[in-house]
């Protein structure tokens, strides 16, 4: 299957703050962070679309990456703001805009090379092993305010990570923003604990000790009959266009009660397809 990409905004609102990039051998996915400063939607628009063709290695090269890009965003941005001016203009100045980023690069048939910024995930599934390898720290983690891209003040290192997927013909390689992320994670961790695995016990604990939204969304989890591969089929079927991923997510959130509701995208890199032939028809999973 060639790469693909969906991306809704939250159920009752017509924009996403969102922006994703899929094409072969090269992913992406930017959570523009509306709850401060203004222009999210067109940062993370701008932060995926100036994305450099081959990998960034470190946070040095991701630093002046950064660098050599926003000005031209905030001189931009600078005029349409001071056309609305007010209180407007001054957040601006005050806050700017931000966004999270992920990315994910196909380096040679047998790896693929990521960064993220903040709690957009980057993921491979491996299918012949029923294994998730992802981008992210832990489940609690997705409680804490993420770090963000800023398109005026300097990044912190900390909140930069940066690893490789090694793949084979039966991986799948996908990036999403942070809700999805937390749900995708959340069912393969929850999925292990009903078949008798112990590994990520501890985890699962601290993150409903939490006592927080997700944590409700991890109890019901709990609940779940269908397996993860079940699950991951019926991902890979909802990125076939927006309204059947807006249909899949809404089982999610409305029916299910397992998401948070939230602007969703999925960045799904090109993968063997016939290594997942056998998906299961669009149906509802629960």
């Amino acid at each position: 299957m060639k790469a693909k990409s969906v991306s809704i905004p939250k159920f009752g609102e017509k924009i996403s703050e969102d922006a994703v990039f899929a094409r072969d051998g090269f992913i992406a996915v930017s959570d523009g962070a509306g709850g401060g400063g203004v222009y999210a939607d067109q940062w993370s628009s701008y932060l995926v679309s100036n994305l450099p063709d081959s990998p960034i290695q470190n946070y040095v090269e991701f630093d002046s990456w950064i660098d050599a890009i926003w000005e031209r965003f905030y001189n931009e941005h600078e005029e349409l703001a001071k056309l609305k001016g007010g209180l407007f203009l001054n957040k601006f100045y005050d806050e700017g805009s931000f966004a999270t980023l992920v990315a994910v690069w196909k380096k040679s048939e047998v790896e693929c090379q990521w960064i993220s910024y903040g709690d957009s995930v980057a993921f491979c599934y491996e299918r012949s092993k029923g294994e998730l390898k992802h981008s992210f720290t832990k489940l609690a983690d997705f409680n804490n305010p993420p770090y963000l891209i800023s398109c005026k003040d300097p990044l912190d290192e900390k909140g930069f990570r940066t690893g490789t997927f090694r793949i084979t013909d039966t991986s799948v390689v996908f990036c999403t923003s942070d809700a999805l992320a937390h749900l995708i994670l959340m069912l393969y961790e929850t999925g292990l604990q009903k078949l008798g695995s112990h590994e990520y016990d501890t985890e699962i604990e601290e993150a409903i000790n939490a006592e927080t939204r997700n944590s409700q969304y991890i109890k019901l989890a709990l609940n779940l009959n269908s397996d993860f591969d079940t699950k991951m089929r019926y991902l890979l079927k909802l990125s076939r266009n927006n309204m059947i991923f807006r249909s899949g997510m809404a089982n999610h959130r409305e029916r299910l009660k397992l998401v948070a509701d939230d602007d969703y995208s999925l960045a799904v890199m090109d993968y063997n397809e016939e290594a997942f032939n056998d998906c299961v028809p669009f149906i509802e999973i629960g």
